[in-house]
């Protein structure tokens, strides 16, 4: 008879990439994630029974979960397969409880890679779930509910709707309001720097002046346009020549194999993609069996690993490049868990050109940095040759420096750029003849706004967040429009974000500390090594807070965070003034006689005046007089938000119905193409408070949707339709992939 073993894993491709390697007597389900959550539409705490979560099958995973509890009553065994992290536990636990398996009793395997070695290892060494780990995750997850519940209304009420305060989000948003207005208050201090070639025997050489009359000069020595000048006079009338050569031997060593964060940062400068992007393609690499697992803090590496890529290394490129025993790397990062494994390829063997046909252009990009930077960690330093010039006269010296390469080492393998500048043969006391001075006048520049690298990295220095939450913290400070990227892709945070990171800064410093932050997550750390209880450490927190949150309710007032300003503009409605306001996505106009009069207009680039009305705006409103609202009833008026016109019911607040202009007109406009997801629908013009889309007529049976115009054509490295770029020129729809035209 048959002996049926059921396993349960998070994602469909990781379903499928296990069944590979497992027989028939295997059935391999996935959860789809989380099947058990705490609902989005209430606090779903108990807070005064000790923090109780209240937990329900999310609506998404209701069949799911109905199809695994089917299978689990069929199987003999039930396998836990989820990921090894805190997360993984938390979903574990979940299925346990959903499939009323005791968690001690529950057989749960962890791998790091899904290779058919690691899957047949695990399944021989099963373990039960672990309550610490789940207790970790539940405590960082409710932590965070109660604060995002209960200061999100807050926000909302005493600065704007559809704002949001989080534990990690708003100290990550703290960093960058604190970056941007140093950069504000920055005073450029002007400097000049001399540059010469000079004509040797062998050939030229550029130096830089260091020393003049017999005094070291530092960056900021020359101060003015007059002492350039002056400088510039005396330098080109003395006779030069060459006063000395010296070298010596440096050597640049390989860098640490990948973890969570480096990756990240990595992806981010070589690559250009978010901390976002980096994840989604590096969850598909791990769940097809090409990496490890890749949200970890660890640089361990496995003797697997290190055995096979000395072997690769001593084979393909020789015995110079093999180091006589492995490397070992030890992270610096505060909390990390050692037991883990760094970011690496499953198998050395798979090289990035012999897996190509099986990726996809993103993935193929990503793999190459991870193969190639884990097999560069076994291979020697790189050799180098530094040498400098010193080239004189009477008056002056200039320093000329040249940098060569002598060994490639690790380098052969992992492509770090190092600016090459060979210098010609020289002999000491030979003749130099100075051929062009520049003495250019330079500025101090400010610190450089973060990226997601810069940013990630700032976290990680300040132990703010886990490998986990990166990513995810970015993307919502961008989906909240706290932030905005800038043509250099650096995060910029908008006017409201300044107002709310005051307001918290002010009146709520302690959710904004880093250092209270960094403590928190050391507390979770202990939750997870059983060293705390996770009650008394929420309770620790939350008590203070809610009685503190109840006094500030209370004490501050709207419009002393949202000041209004007046204004010389009148209502065109009922010819009251105008006046300014700030809601969630910048200033505008409105009308003093609100709520009677709920007039508003945009402000225009200058910000000092409202957009007048054009044409299609006045012709669109005499076409909908008349249009009813299909909820209330009411009247549907003409309104003109951030993104352009649509329908707005006239009973607003009490009504919120919208319409875009397409959908009251009796449809949309097709634009001439078919929808390349379901092959049904047809691409049409649609319009959201975010602006105008493409979406397939076939919604809501598909929801596939673009926000530039489709040209119809594909892109060449990975087939998704291309678009209209925001800033010109032709884009692949994917985020991820990263063509231009």
């Amino acid at each position: 008879m048959q002996h049926m073993k059921l396993v349960i894993v998070e994602s469909p491709t990781k379903a499928k990439t296990i069944s590979k390697f497992l027989g028939k007597d295997y059935i391999i389900e996935s959860s789809f994630g989380h099947v058990r959550d705490l609902p989005k539409s209430k606090l779903s705490i108990d807070v005064s029974n000790n923090f109780e979560p209240k937990y329900e099958i999310t609506p998404k995973a209701e069949k799911v979960a109905a199809n695994l509890k089917k299978l689990a009553k069929k199987a003999d065994e039930v396998i836990i397969a989820s990921d090894e992290d805190r997360e993984g536990e938390a979903i574990g636990w979940h299925l346990a409880t959903l499939l009323k398996i005791k968690p001690a009793e529950a057989k749960r395997i962890v791998f790091h890679e899904i290779t058919k070695d690691a899957i047949l290892e695990a399944l021989n060494h099963p373990r039960a779930l672990d309550e610490n780990l789940f207790d970790a995750q539940q405590a960082r997850r409710i932590l965070d509910r109660l604060v995002g519940y209960e200061l999100s209304p807050f926000l909302w009420k005493k600065v704007a709707r559809g704002l949001s305060a989080g534990r990690v989000q708003s100290v990550a948003l703290r960093l960058i309001v604190e970056r941007e207005r140093e950069i504000l208050a920055f005073v450029p201090v002007e400097y000049w720097k001399a540059d010469a070639d000079f004509q040797l025997a062998k050939g030229t050489a550029k130096a830089e002046l260091f020393e003049l009359e017999g005094k070291k000069l530092d960056k900021f020595a020359i101060k003015t346009a007059e002492e350039a000048a002056e400088i510039k006079a005396k330098l080109e009338t003395g006779a030069y020549k060459l006063e000395s050569i010296s070298s010596k031997d440096g050597y640049r060593q390989p860098p640490a194999p990948f973890k969570t964060s480096t990756l990240q940062q990595t992806a981010n400068r070589r690559l250009g993609w978010s901390a976002k992007q980096t994840m989604m393609v590096a969850q598909k690499l791990y769940e097809k069996g090409f990496i490890t697992y890749m949200r970890t803090d660890s640089l361990n590496l496995s003797e697997k690993f290190l055995t096979e890529a000395t072997d690769w290394i001593k084979k393909e490129l020789g015995p110079a490049y093999s180091l006589p025993e492995f490397k070992i790397y030890k992270t610096k990062s505060k909390g990390a868990q050692e037991a883990h494994e760094a970011i690496r390829p499953a198998e050395v063997l798979r090289k990035p050109e012999s897996v190509m046909a099986e990726l996809d252009p993103r993935e193929a990009k990503l793999y190459e940095l991870i193969w190639t930077r884990s097999v560069a960690t076994q291979l020697p330093a790189a050799k180098l040759k530094n040498s400098e010039a010193i080239i004189a006269s009477s008056q002056a010296k200039f320093s000329a420096s040249g940098v060569m390469i002598v060994f490639d080492g690790f380098l052969k393998v992992y492509n770090e750029k190092i600016a090459e500048n060979e210098l010609p043969e020289m002999t000491e006391g030979e003749a130099a003849k100075l051929l062009g001075l520049k003495i250019e006048q330079h500025f101090t520049k400010p610190v450089a706004r973060y990226s997601d690298a810069t940013l990630v990295k700032e976290l990680e220095k300040n132990g703010i967040g886990r490998p986990s939450t990166y990513a995810p913290t970015i993307a919502t400070l961008e989906t909240r429009n706290y932030i905005e990227r800038t043509e250099d892709k650096r995060l910029k945070p908008t006017e409201i974000a300044l107002i709310v990171n005051d307001l918290l800064v002010a009146h709520f410093p302690e959710i904004v500390d880093y250092e209270f932050t960094a403590k928190m997550e050391r507390r979770f750390d202990k939750i997870a090594e059983g060293k705390l209880k996770w009650q008394p450490v929420i309770a620790k927190f939350y008590h203070p807070f809610h009685e503190h949150l109840a006094v500030k309710e209370l004490e501050i007032n709207k419009k002393d965070i949202m000041p209004e300003e007046s204004t010389t503009e009148i209502c065109d409605k009922c010819g009251s003034p105008m006046i300014i306001k700030t809601g969630r996505y910048g200033k505008f106009f409105a009308c003093s006689n609100y709520p009677e009069c709920k007039n508003t207009k945009q402000m225009n680039g200058t910000g000092n005046a409202p957009v007048e009305k054009t044409e299609e705006q006045k012709e669109l409103e005499k076409k909908y007089v008349g249009e009813i609202c299909d909820k209330c009833g009411l009247p549907m008026i003409v309104k003109t938000g951030k993104f352009g016109s649509f329908l707005g019911c006239s009973g607003y607040p009490k009504c919120k119905n919208i319409k875009n202009i397409q959908e009251a007109g009796g449809g949309a406009a097709a634009i001439g193409i078919k929808c390349p997801t379901c092959g049904e629908g047809d691409l049409v013009t649609k319009r959201s408070r975010f602006g105008i889309f493409y979406a397939c007529s076939n919604y809501p049976k598909c929801k596939q949707a673009y926000w530039g115009k489709p040209t119809g054509e594909t892109c060449p490295e990975c087939g998704a339709l291309l678009i209209e770029g925001k800033k010109g020129g032709i884009v692949c729809s994917d985020k991820t992939c990263g063509f231009k035209q």
